[in-house]
C-alpha cells in the first residue's frame, strides 16, 4: 500500500512540475500533501497526520486565491535542456533514496521501537499521572505536542491575515486628514 502512496506523490509532484496552468499545479500539490497524509496515517502517526492535512487544507485556501489572481503568462513556451536534465537528476536521487529509507522500514504492524512498553510501565511512576495517554502527550512528548500547536497556530494566523477583508478604510480617504495634518 505504501508504494502506491509513493507512486501517487510523484505522479502528482511531476504534474504540479510540469502543467503549465497554475491552478492545476496547486491541484496537484494539494494531492501530494494529502498523499503524505495518508503515509504518515499508515506509519501509525496520526497526529502528525492530521497537523498535516490542516496545514494542507490552509495552504491550498492561500494558494488558490493567490493563483486565481495571479498572470499566467509568464510562463515560457521554450525547451530548457539543462532544467529537464537537473530535474531527471534529482528525481533519479529521489527514487534512489526513497527506496533506501522503505527497505529499511520494519513489516507493516510491526512497531518501529518498543519504547511504549516502557511508557506503560513507568508511566505512572515517572509522571504521576494516572492517565498514560495525558502523560505520553504532556509529559513525554511535550515539545512535540507543542511544536505541533505552534504550527496550527501559526498557519490558522496566516490564513486569517491573508484571508481578512481589507482595512475598512475607504479608498477616498487619506491618512493625512485623520491625522489632522492639513496638506
Amino acid at each position: 500500500m505504501l508504494e502506491i502512496i509513493l507512486i501517487f506523490i510523484i505522479v502528482g509532484t511531476v504534474i504540479a512540475i510540469e502543467t503549465r496552468n497554475m491552478l492545476s499545479s496547486v491541484i496537484a500539490v494539494g494531492a501530494v500533501g494529502f498523499g503524505v497524509s495518508l503515509m504518515f496515517l499508515f506509519l501509525q502517526a496520526p497526529d502528525i497526520a492530521i497537523t498535516q492535512v490542516i496545514v494542507e487544507i490552509l495552504s491550498l485556501i492561500i494558494l488558490i486565491r493567490t493563483t486565481t489572481y495571479a498572470d499566467n503568462e509568464a510562463i515560457e513556451k521554450r525547451l530548457d535542456t539543462f532544467a529537464n536534465m537537473t530535474g531527471l537528476i534529482f528525481l533519479g536521487l529521489f527514487l534512489a533514496f526513497c527506496y533506501w529509507a522503505f527497505s529499511d522500514l520494519t513489516s507493516f504492524g510491526q512497531p518501529l521501537m518498543n519504547v511504549s512498553q516502557y511508557y506503560l510501565s513507568a508511566g505512572l511512576t515517572d509522571t504521576g499521572a494516572a492517565n498514560i495517554v495525558a502523560a505520553v502527550i504532556l509529559d513525554y512528548r511535550a515539545y512535540d505536542t507543542l511544536g505541533e500547536a505552534i504550527v496550527i497556530f501559526t498557519s490558522i494566523l496566516g490564513a486569517f491575515v491573508l484571508l481578512r477583508t481589507k482595512g475598512k478604510k475607504k479608498t477616498e480617504e487619506k491618512d493625512i486628514e485623520k491625522v489632522g495634518i492639513p496638506e
